[in-house]
């Protein structure tokens, strides 16, 4: 099933990179999407624990999803997210 969640600290095509990375290589977890004009990540899961594994992935990633607390921590987070995401475009 097609899940969306508007996360957070999205900046560029690097997060956009790593995000995709990241998830993908989670179990379960297809057709990763990143949209850096919404602020959205689209996958496919089947199961409600493959979705928390997505959620705790992003907010261990520093994008956190939207509502959820967004702390300095994590921001910085992203920001080195954001970096390895360029260097392995």
């Amino acid at each position: 099933m097609k899940n969306t969640f508007n996360i957070q600290n999205l900046k560029c095509g690097g997060c956009a990179n790593t995000i995709i990375t990241q998830l993908s290589k989670l179990e379960g977890i297809s057709e990763v999407e990143v949209n850096n004009e919404t602020n959205q990540v689209s996958f496919d899961a089947i199961t409600d624990s493959e979705i928390v594994n997505v959620k705790n992935k992003l907010s261990d990633l520093g994008y956190p999803i939207e509502g959820d607390a967004n702390s300095l921590p994590k921001k910085a987070k992203s920001f080195v997210s954001c970096a390895v995401g360029r260097m392995t475009k």
